[in-house]
């Protein structure tokens, strides 16, 4: 038998099982990492110099996102508030509260409060919130009913495949442009399928899968 196979095949199992043993535990390592909600940072929530609850005042006083985001529908970039912009409301309600003591502070010296992003693209992703906003992709699809919320944090993956999603049938995720900013309204499946394909036709929408649209 020696003359039919060399001496090393002798050791050709064991080779073939460690092997295929640090193939499966990469696997499940990259799997592990890659495909579970820690990667995708879904459940983030730190915690921000200054408690706000869009809860209370995007629901409960019904004040529109564009308030505070002001530059979402001219803009690549959903800006954060300043300080003046919440004085407008707080230099009369709770204006010596305790807990806005840093809100005040900004808006007498200028200096911004220091405010923990938490939705975060890599450096190598472009994305224009203005191009979406305005072909009726409401903030809900990306960042869920912030609207709820009394502290926000990250509820979708905004990994590429989530993204691709929307790209390859942009007709699932368009709504009329009155209704971008209403985070509570519910649409049939069959009204959507209808709306949508119309929106993507009259709007002549074009949600490129070309690598060049996001990676510039």
């Amino acid at each position: 038998m020696s003359d039919i196979f060399p001496r090393w095949t002798n050791r050709l199992p064991l080779k073939v099982a460690i092997g295929a043993l640090l193939v499966a535990s990469a696997a499940t390592a990259g799997i592990n990492y890659y495909f579970t909600p820690k990667y995708a940072n879904i459940g983030y929530q730190p915690h921000q110099p200054v408690a706000f609850s869009h809860n209370i005042h995007a629901t409960q006083l019904g004040i529109d996102c564009r308030y505070c985001h002001n530059g979402v529908e001219k803009s690549w970039y959903s800006n954060v508030p300043t300080s003046s912009t919440c004085m407008n409301c707080h230099n009369q309600v709770l204006k010596d509260d305790d807990k806005l003591a840093l809100v005040r502070e900004s808006a007498a010296t200028g200096q911004p409060i220091p405010w923990i992003q938490i939705h975060k693209l890599p450096d190598y992703v472009y994305f224009n919130h203005s191009v979406h906003v305005n072909r009726g992709v409401s903030c809900v699809k990306c960042h869920g009913q912030v609207n709820h919320l009394d502290e926000v944090k990250q509820v979708k993956s905004l990994t590429m495949s989530f993204c691709l999603e929307c790209h390859r049938d942009p007709s699932k995720h368009l709504r009329e442009n009155k209704d971008v900013f209403n985070l509570d309204l519910v649409i049939s499946p069959e009204e959507q399928e209808k709306k949508g394909t119309e929106f993507v036709k009259n709007w002549h929408v074009n949600a490129s899968q070309n690598c060049s649209a996001c990676h510039r």
